[in-house]
């Protein structure tokens, strides 16, 4: 699940200088977090007209990122053609794949934060940092890129106070790192210096 949160309603005013304006919605990951779904789509068009923007339509598609065809979108929403730009309530990779479609100017109503789940009905956030070179095993199943505020892959900085990060004041990834290696008698773990990560997997990864 990619972990996105709704932008302040005023920088959204800000972007869009357009009048007639569509909003899409996402079924998928923003519908589960609540960021992008019917409800959330309705509310943005009930600001957006509240603050003199003329909505042309709305509509929440199965799938932001993955659309198989942009011909039936528009048929199943006139509104498109009668908009100046598009208002996309999904992750930066629904923005994406929609203004390589669309014509139309394309704005984000999301910031995309890292990659998520769920488990047992609770959207859990900041599980991968999507590095393309995962070695999430070495730390327990916590990763380490994502969840330490510096990206340490060979132990805390020292900054912590009582358990949290000095940075955010997050809970520190690496006190979670090591209780983990404890239950799981993987501690030697912490004694490997491990290298940075190649960088060069990650860009491998996107071309495949």
């Amino acid at each position: 699940m990619i972990i996105s949160r709704q932008k302040e309603f005023n920088d959204i005013l800000q972007m869009l200088s357009e009048k007639n304006i569509f909003i899409i919605g996402c079924g998928k990951c923003a519908k589960k977090q609540r960021v992008g779904g019917e409800p959330e789509v309705q509310d943005m068009k009930k600001k957006l007209e509240a603050s003199g923007k003329n909505i042309t339509g709305w509509t929440v598609l199965s799938s932001a990122c993955s659309i198989a065809s942009w011909n039936d979108v528009l048929s199943q929403n006139p509104g498109i053609n009668k908009s100046d730009a598009l208002l996309v309530m999904s992750c930066g990779g629904g923005v994406s794949v929609i203004s390589g479609f669309a014509g139309l100017q394309v704005y984000p109503a999301l910031d995309t934060g890292s990659l998520g789940g769920v488990c047992c009905n609770e959207v859990v956030t900041e599980q991968c940092g999507m590095c393309g070179d995962c070695t999430i095993w070495l730390y327990g199943g916590i990763c380490p890129v994502i969840q330490c505020a510096k990206s340490l892959l060979n132990g805390p900085c020292g900054g912590a106070v009582e358990g949290k990060c000095e940075v955010d004041e997050r809970l520190c990834a690496w006190d979670k790192i090591f209780e983990r290696l404890k239950k799981l008698g993987k501690l030697e773990n912490i004694e490997n210096i491990h290298e940075p990560k190649d960088h060069m997997k990650k860009t491998r990864v996107k071309k495949t």
